[in-house]
């Protein structure tokens, strides 16, 4: 097992970045409901082709990580399966999700973060890692494919997207409230 570079790694930065994460989650979907249908699903080149393909692309591997660290819950065995075909239900998923996803992190421990979890990767291929170090994996993930989600809003719009920086969330650049969009 790679025991990473040694990071210290505490619970309280995980909090935050669980609460951040669903923070710039609700500012990401509040603009994609700004656009067409049409819009949603352009192939615009990136990886996951689309803003809906990104969008569903990180609910889904986050099904996968939280079945991963709880045992609970559906996942799909592929990182590019579609959950939902239309924003309203990805949106209802996401904040279900992003709701999960703070409540298993404000659960953890200290201590828990050194625990080996033991998984099989979406290609059958088993691994272990600290709980710390898929935690910080996690939330690197939903990061950088939010920053493709961005790009796409600016693609797709010539319109400056939502202003996403942790700094914002820590100085109270509010969140919108995604239950008046769905």
């Amino acid at each position: 097992m790679d025991k990473g570079i040694g990071v210290a790694m505490s619970t309280a930065i995980f909090r935050e970045l669980a609460v951040y994460n669903r923070w710039a989650n609700a500012r990401i979907y509040a603009a994609a409901f700004e656009l067409s249908e049409g819009q949603l699903k352009r192939p615009v080149g990136i990886f996951f082709e689309s803003l809906h393909g990104t969008l569903n692309h990180l609910l889904a591997t986050d099904l996968i990580w939280l079945k991963r660290l709880t045992g609970e819950g559906d996942a799909p065995n592929r990182l590019d399966f579609v959950l939902h075909d239309h924003l309203r239900e990805l949106a209802i998923d996401r904040e279900a999700q992003d709701r999960r996803i703070v409540s298993v992190v404000e659960a953890y421990e200290e201590a828990d973060l050194n625990r080996v979890l033991q998984y099989m990767t979406t290609k059958g291929q088993p691994l272990q890692q600290r709980i710390g170090d898929v935690l910080l994996n996690l939330f690197n993930h939903q990061t950088h494919h939010r920053g493709q989600a961005h790009a796409c809003y600016s693609i797709l719009t010539g319109a400056e997207p939502p202003v996403l920086d942790l700094l914002q969330f820590q100085l109270g650049q509010p969140a919108p409230d995604l239950s008046l969009l769905i």
